[in-house]
């Protein structure tokens, strides 16, 4: 970005966006999710690859956790394409358990709007 503004206009959307993102997963705000996901979008956690109608259904179906907060948020604009990395830490549902996940989402900005078009989960039990 060749404006200071704009990258932290930038970076305060794309703060704002993760904090949607985890709130809309925590919440099966699939509306919420369907206003900043690309088209094209694709998710990957271990063993499933969702495009983003399958994505949608996924998280419209109850959460199998609660208690989802993130930690250590690095958000890095690279241009028209950030990436936001965290750590994510949950309970499980089925046995009270604690459990951690690393993530990364990554966005673009498509006509002046950043849109997520990638999301990767590294979590046990996803």
């Amino acid at each position: 970005m060749n404006d200071v503004k704009s990258s932290s206009e930038d970076l305060e959307i794309l703060e704002q966006l993760n904090n949607d993102y985890v709130q809309s997963d925590q919440f099966n705000d699939v509306k919420r999710f369907s206003e900043f996901l690309a088209e094209d979008f694709i998710s990957q956690t271990p063993g499933a690859t969702r495009n983003r109608a399958e994505f949608l259904e996924y998280i419209a179906k109850p959460r199998p956790f609660k208690d989802l907060a993130v930690h250590d948020v690095k958000v890095r604009i690279l241009s028209d394409v950030a990436l936001i990395h965290g750590r994510a830490t949950y309970n499980v549902l089925a046995d009270g358990s604690e459990q951690e996940a690393l993530y990364t989402d990554t966005y673009q900005k498509r006509g002046g709007t950043w849109v997520c078009v990638s999301a990767c989960a590294i979590a046990p039990g996803t």
